[in-house]
């Protein structure tokens, strides 16, 4: 989570909406390599989001192990969207490289 509110506080502090944040995310995940990132679903009235990363530093490569392993992701995408919206965030990987996905897959909900 500390990660994600400095990657916040570093890249994209002064962005006012969702489309910016993303926008940002999506560039510079893209230009660190940290991956590919997309989103699915954004409902931003109930503060709820689905979101891809493609080629995941984390896990992109890894043999299949049946199991999602991202859950430093979890906390980072928790520290950017704790750190945009003020709110408290719940962040789960419900789909994995390691599980034969071939993108992981994350749930975002305020709570």
């Amino acid at each position: 989570t500390m990660a994600g509110a400095a990657f916040y506080k570093q890249f994209c502090s002064g962005t006012e909406t969702i489309a910016q944040l993303i926008k940002i995310l999506q560039e510079t995940f893209r230009n660190l390599g940290i991956g590919v990132l997309r989103i699915e679903e954004s409902n931003e009235e109930q503060m709820r989001f689905t979101l891809t990363v493609d080629e995941d530093l984390d896990c992109s490569g890894l043999a299949d192990n049946n199991d999602v392993i991202c859950v430093y992701d979890e906390g980072f995408i928790k520290g950017i969207l704790d750190s945009f919206t003020g709110k408290d965030f719940v962040v789960r990987e419900v789909d994995c490289w390691c599980t034969g996905e071939r993108t992981c897959r994350f749930t975002a909900k305020a709570v």
